[in-house]
């Protein structure tokens, strides 16, 4: 029988409904009745008690608000009830152990990647074009145009097909009755959006990306120095084969200070580099013809790279959560966290980020850091991050949108408590700033807001090579070098939005499948993406979202 309602922790006051509840029901939860007063959507929480004003309102087993004025037992929690609150937290020292789960089936799996010369394994190859400033922006959208359609990287468009379809209805007939509606044929609309290796130039190279920004001139020289570290990364990523860069020539990102940055990152970097300079000498259709040219013989060199076995301790895995609502913390991030202390017992790297959002948690993940500078570092980073933010007027507790509110997460520390589950129960083995590579095996705190594209690009940053990315109400988002992977907290998405999830994690919630099955599935979901045998949605839509963050104020 499906269950109606979770209480998630033995001291939480607070309980989930688990489908619409109405007034007046009865729900039964741990031996205990409680008579509901008011309808309780799905997703959202109920009282389990009488509170008075300044209660302190437990869930996860952490403090994530205050009540505001008197609720009743059984009454629904709005956002004019109850006010974001959490602990404070501190280095204490504890001393944390942690048993990980059995990973005997999988220690001698592999999975097909691109190897490095630096050891490191890629699950893709892409050939990637970087301006240095905005103003070459352009220069690379001629290029996409030129480029992607003839090597065989375009994607069959319906809309293309279906916009043509209108055209001609029109012409046939010198107008279009908009009484009557699209009579266009609906099969114009179901073309396969999957790429096709078959008619691809380089069988071996899995795309050309292009990193479009609005940065490296004006601002601040600090601004383009994030920006070049950020771009840095991206070129010295395990997923990139070979790299253009545009440069104009006059603007604060200097091609020669990038070259640098990326050589004192790594400088054992062998990747085929091209730098092109608009200002030094040729015309605008001499340097994109050049530029084309030059990229192929780089595409001819990186094809000759085949994947090739890879351990699974190769693999670094960032963990996201975006369009969350009232189910994220219950399937899909305790879903992907048992796939996170999986893929750590078999030596992995697990990126976690989103620092808005593990505001109320903070006191676990220090608590489970392996030596006090590590603890201190993340302390350190918040603190500072909370500070920027409240000193322009805001704080993490804005972090929520109008979208996680409305589907249950009234409180930034309630969507913090929850978004957390995504990194397991692990040891935290490092504590990164933004766009520092992770070096060490285990789980990984990044630093980054919690917007969607600013934390995925950041994690790329890192070295993820893949995302898994959780989503409650549906985001289309994905990143120019990292495969992207979606997953629903809850069935109805993923029904609704079939062109965008991955994997459903919907039957957690309604107890046809547990965290541990559904975190074992993700596990194999991965190796066969990390392999190329399955091409997640973002990459089939071609979702290249890429943000840098300016290390402004960004929840």
């Amino acid at each position: 029988m499906k269950r109606s309602a979770l209480k998630i922790h033995p001291k939480d006051n607070v309980v989930v409904a688990l489908r619409d509840l109405k007034k007046d029901e009865i729900i039964s939860i741990d031996g205990e009745d409680f008579l509901l007063i008011e309808d309780v959507p799905a997703k959202h929480k109920f009282y389990t008690s009488n509170f008075s004003a300044g209660s302190e309102i437990i869930m996860y087993g952490v403090l994530v608000g205050k009540v505001t004025q008197e609720v009743k037992r059984g009454g629904l929690m709005t956002t004019q009830n109850l006010h974001h609150a959490a602990d404070p937290y501190a280095y204490k020292g504890v001393e944390f152990k942690w048993t990980p789960p059995n990973v005997d089936k999988w220690k001698h799996k592999t999975f097909m990647g691109y190897h490095r010369n630096d050891g490191r394994v890629g699950t893709a190859n892409y050939w990637l074009f970087i301006p240095t400033v905005f103003c070459e922006n352009r220069n690379l959208d001629v290029i996409r145009e030129a480029m992607q359609n003839e090597l065989g990287y375009g994607v069959t468009d319906k809309y293309v097909s279906f916009t043509r379809g209108l055209v001609n209805q029109y012409k046939g007939r010198g107008t279009r009755d908009k009484g009557q509606g699209n009579t266009v044929d609906d099969t114009q609309l179901t073309v396969n959006r999957q790429p096709s290796t078959i008619n691809r130039v380089f069988k071996n190279v899995d795309g050309i990306k292009f990193l479009n920004h609005q940065g490296g001139c004006g601002g601040t020289r600090q601004d383009s120095e994030i920006l070049q570290n950020l771009l840095a990364a991206y070129a010295d990523h395990p997923n990139v084969g070979g790299v253009t860069v545009l440069s104009l020539g006059c603007q604060h990102l200097q091609s020669n200070d990038f070259v640098a940055a990326i050589k004192k990152r790594n400088p054992s970097f062998d990747k085929p580099l091209l730098v092109f300079e608009q200002q030094g000498g040729m015309s605008e259709e001499e340097l994109i013809k050049h530029a084309i040219s030059s990229t192929f013989d780089g595409l001819v060199q990186i094809n000759q790279l085949e994947r090739k076995p890879a351990t699974l301790d190769k693999l670094t895995v960032g963990v996201k959560c975006g369009g969350s609502d009232g189910f994220s913390g219950i399937s899909a991030n305790p879903a992907v966290g048992y796939f996170s202390d999986l893929l750590v017992a078999l030596h992995g790297k697990i990126l976690l980020a989103e620092f808005p959002e593990l505001c109320g948690a903070e006191q676990e993940l220090i608590d489970r850091s392996t030596n006090q500078a590590t603890a201190e570092k993340f302390i350190h980073l918040m603190d500072a991050y909370s500070a920027q933010a409240e000193k322009v007027g805001s704080g993490f507790h804005a972090n929520p949108s109008p979208g996680n509110i409305r589907d249950g997460l009234i409180t930034d520390a309630i969507k913090s408590a929850g978004a957390c589950k995504k990194g397991g129960g692990s040891p935290v083995v490092d504590v990164l700033d933004y766009t520092e590579p992770a070096t060490k095996a285990g789980l990984n705190l990044v630093c980054t807001p919690g917007n969607d594209v600013e934390a995925t690009t950041g994690k790329a940053a890192s070295g993820a090579t893949l995302i898994l990315f959780t989503t409650g109400l549906g985001t289309p988002t994905g990143n120019p070098v990292c495969p992207t992977i979606k997953l629903s907290t809850n069935t109805k998405l993923a029904q609704r939005m079939p062109d965008i999830i991955d994997i459903d994690c919907g039957p957690i919630v309604e107890g046809l499948s547990t965290i541990q099955e559904m975190g074992e599935e993700i596990l194999e979901y991965c190796i066969k993406a990390a392999s190329g045998e399955i091409i997640p949605k973002s990459v089939q839509l071609n979702q290249d979202d890429f943000i840098p963050w300016k290390r402004g104020v960004s929840l």
